[in-house]
């Protein structure tokens, strides 16, 4: 089974030129499929039967795996069946049998734009650190993309005259790529790190990367999340946030002053409505709330 894996993930890799993350997750989920076959005695993936795979879905469920992660831990299986009936390596899919568990909908944790406000402040130096963490925290509250699309972001994706970024789809085989505005508070912090910052963190080092480390070499995740934590932290925020939970506020903000559901879909790069509608969902459960408690006839 394990060579049957790297072959799907080669084709991943080189074929579809899947995103670095998306293989990386396809590897780890089949990982374990692999572990818990080997364990019940089954090496190969012919020796693989529909009770073998319900068998390791009701492993995953007795071991509290969320219904998202065993959603997920599915689709890696049957994406890995359908490549391998594909290149004629099994003779039927068992894998078509599996039903994904419903997925409540979590409200997602948002900001109030106060407490967005008092973190964008917070890195209020003339550091070359400072002026860098203004631009990008004040960017991912303008534009709401991810945490990579930002650390991955490059000057030529930069439009300062016109005041927009162009964002590139993370699948290198779509191609497709989307157009983000940004403001003035974003624009004049990305201007004073480009002429007091960026120079003086690049230490002769060159690269078209927007938002490089102390080094002068490509932010990582990590280093932004510590840092996102640390501004909270300073800012006095209670609750534990991370990168998404700024690109949440920046959609539940639009969406509560009438920004149209499509135009925030198409900014936030869902490829289905029904992700975006849980920011109107909200802001009708807040105006329920607010209209309950003030109300004279409620």
């Amino acid at each position: 089974m394990e060579q049957a894996i790297n072959s799907f993930i080669s084709y991943l890799h080189n074929v579809k030129k899947t995103s670095d993350n998306t293989v990386m997750s396809y590897r780890r989920d089949l990982k374990k499929v692999n572990n818990y076959m080997q364990e019940q005695g089954i090496l190969d993936v012919s020796e693989i039967t529909v009770t073998s795979l319900n068998s390791y879905v009701l492993f995953l469920e007795k071991n509290k795996f969320s219904a998202a992660t065993i959603s997920r831990n599915i689709a890696s299986i049957k994406a890995f069946y359908y490549f391998m009936l594909k290149e004629g390596l099994i003779a039927e899919d068992v894998s078509d049998v599996l039903k994904a568990p419903r997925i409540e909908k979590k409200i997602p944790d948002v900001l109030s734009t106060v407490e967005v406000i008092n973190l964008l402040e917070q890195p209020s130096g003339d550091s070359p650190k400072e002026l860098r963490d203004k631009a990008m925290l004040e960017l991912l509250y303008a534009t709401g993309i991810r945490v990579t699309e930002l650390i991955t972001l490059r000057i030529s994706d930069l439009n300062l005259q016109m005041g927009y970024i162009i964002c590139h789809d993370n699948n290198k085989n779509t191609g497709k790529e989307r157009i983000i505005p940004f403001g003035n508070a974003a624009r004049s912090a990305i201007v004073k790190y480009l002429s007091g910052g960026r120079e003086r963190m690049l230490i002769d080092r060159e690269t078209d990367i927007l938002f490089v480390n102390c080094q002068g070499q490509p932010m990582s995740r990590q280093g932004f999340w510590k840092l996102i934590k640390y501004y909270a932290k300073k800012a006095g925020i209670k609750t534990d946030i991370t990168p998404h939970t700024i690109r949440h506020s920046f959609a539940a903000h639009l969406v509560e002053n009438g920004a149209d559901l499509h135009i925030v879909q198409e900014m936030l790069g869902h490829s289905d409505i029904s992700t975006t509608q849980i920011y109107a969902n909200m802001h009708h459960n807040r105006m329920r709330d607010v209209y309950a408690k003030a109300h004279p006839r409620r």
